[in-house]
């Protein structure tokens, strides 16, 4: 049993390492490839890294922010039925893409105070937190095309190259 548990925290330190390593060089190049989207309120390295991934090598074919917003899964559709007007999610996109948005609306929901006051007047006004969430979800789409790069002209490898490594930092 000991040489069991002693083999499972070797692999487990093992892991730990890579992991610090790769968040690392994450961070490295979402800050390189897109400074202000990182700096974004509720927009860490891998919330970028999938907006960035979602938004592909090439952003200049997103033609508007209601394109970005339909790649990521959050325009809004129709589903009003006699005299009731609503709209409901999308479920088709990138649903990574979608998930990002989403974490990074439950941290401003949290920690951003016009967040937290759009949430408690959309709230007085009789909507459900989730028809807030996918309100707030297609706003932070928004956001984010604007702060997408216009094209992805960064080298990596040449990025990754001339940082040193976490372990020397």
């Amino acid at each position: 049993m000991r040489h069991v548990l002693a083999s499972l925290a070797r692999r487990w330190l093992s892991l730990h390492e890579e992991v610090t390593s790769l968040s690392w060089h994450l961070k490295q190049q979402t800050k390189t490839a897109a400074p202000q989207l990182v700096e974004a309120v509720g927009i860490g390295p891998d919330t970028a890294a999938d907006m960035l991934i979602a938004a592909g090598d090439n952003t200049d074919r997103i033609r508007s922010e209601s394109a970005f917003a339909k790649l990521c899964g959050v325009n809004p559709i129709p589903a009003s039925s006699g005299k009731t007007h609503r709209h409901r999610l999308n479920r088709g996109g990138n649903r990574q893409a979608n998930a990002a948005l989403y974490r990074t609306v439950i941290v401003r929901m949290r920690w951003h105070q016009p967040t937290i006051d759009y949430v408690e007047r959309r709230t007085a006004e009789g909507l459900t937190k989730r028809e807030i969430i996918r309100c707030l979800k297609r706003y932070v789409a928004r956001e984010v095309y604007r702060l997408l790069p216009p094209s992805n002209v960064v080298d990596y490898s040449r990025a990754a190259a001339s940082d040193p490594s976490p372990q020397a930092a």
